[in-house]
């Protein structure tokens, strides 16, 4: 689903208005990795598995491999949590995104607050989040063709701006009787609240954008193991109004404190792998640094056509 949902963003269309009604926001075959943008209640796993409460993130997607106009998704994201004991343990942070999908695409700025409710937020709590920003959305007319193929719109290439804002709730347990510190997570969020249809006006045409929310929920365990490696199920459920519904399921285990493996599918048909690495212990400093790839191939009857997906994904966090 995720793959021809976001084809039909830049799908060419029969006449000069161009309306869109799918999956608009970025996935992610590394998506623990991003939490704190799929659910800004969420606490980032540098803090579940190594308190780490300060973690900075990058990645980099290309969709469609060797395919022109293919979707691309690059993000940066900053998070804090105030981990001390407290009724209230603050949370902040936020997020820059960009995706381009053929001639549509869009750039999103993105702060993000909330905060733990808990006595002790090593073992436990519930989350309250929200983002709030600004996207810019464009169009580059001079790409989009009609029927006929030597035809161009001669229409100037769009931008707007508009608001954005999600919510999220999100709870977290190490597990009482368990000697390593197991925990089971969970959360449900709305990235993108605020649904609305943005016009793009000129002398020559008019083009429309239809934005519609999302719902998203996610579940995970993280059971340790004496030698401080742990394995982790968990499911990322997607939701958009007139999409079927797409379940993400995937185990990682990462072995001590230096290596992890994962692999996973989706109910789209699509299968995942990644690997990851934390350098910081290898070349003889803390373990602060981690850097991830993660692959993606649908085994679906358009799977060969549609490519490969490569994913990247370096972070640094540490304690504060």
């Amino acid at each position: 689903m995720d793959r021809l949902l976001k084809l039909l963003t830049a799908c060419l269309l029969l006449s000069s208005t161009l309306i869109l009604d799918a999956q608009q926001l970025p996935i992610y075959t590394q998506y623990r990795e991003n939490a704190s943008i799929i659910n800004p209640a969420a606490v980032h796993v540098d803090y579940l598995a190594f308190e780490k409460n300060v973690s900075f993130g990058a990645s980099h997607r290309n969709q469609w491999t060797g395919i022109d106009n293919a979707p691309t998704t690059s993000t940066f994201r900053g998070d804090y949590l105030y981990a001390e004991n407290g009724a209230f343990n603050f949370m902040a942070g936020g997020h820059v995104v960009n995706d381009q999908t053929g001639p549509t695409g869009y750039t999103g700025l993105y702060g993000r607050f909330g905060g733990i409710i808990t006595e002790d937020p090593y073992y436990g709590g519930i989350g309250i989040g929200i983002s709030g920003g600004m996207v810019q959305y464009r169009v580059n007319v001079d790409e989009i063709r009609l029927r006929d193929r030597e035809e161009n719109l001669t229409a100037n290439n769009q931008t707007q701006w508009t608001p954005d804002v999600g919510v999220g709730v999100f709870a977290y347990k190490r597990l009482e009787g368990s000697s390593n510190g197991d925990i089971i997570y969970g959360g449900i969020s709305a990235p993108q609240v605020l649904g609305l249809d943005l016009e793009f006006k000129d002398a020559t045409g008019e083009f429309s954008t239809e934005r519609i929310y999302h719902a998203y929920a996610n579940i995970g365990f993280m059971k340790f193991f004496r030698d401080e490696g742990f394995i982790e199920p968990s499911a990322w459920v997607k939701y958009a109004p007139n999409a079927p519904v797409n379940v993400d399921l995937n185990l990682r285990y990462q072995i001590k404190t230096s290596f992890w493996i994962g692999i996973g599918g989706s109910t789209a048909g699509t299968s995942h792998l990644e690997v990851g690495v934390l350098i910081g212990e290898n070349l003889g400093f803390e373990n602060n640094m981690k850097v991830g790839y993660g692959f993606d191939y649908a085994f679906t009857k358009f799977g060969p056509d549609a490519g490969t997906t490569h994913e990247i994904h370096i972070s640094y966090a540490f304690e504060y």
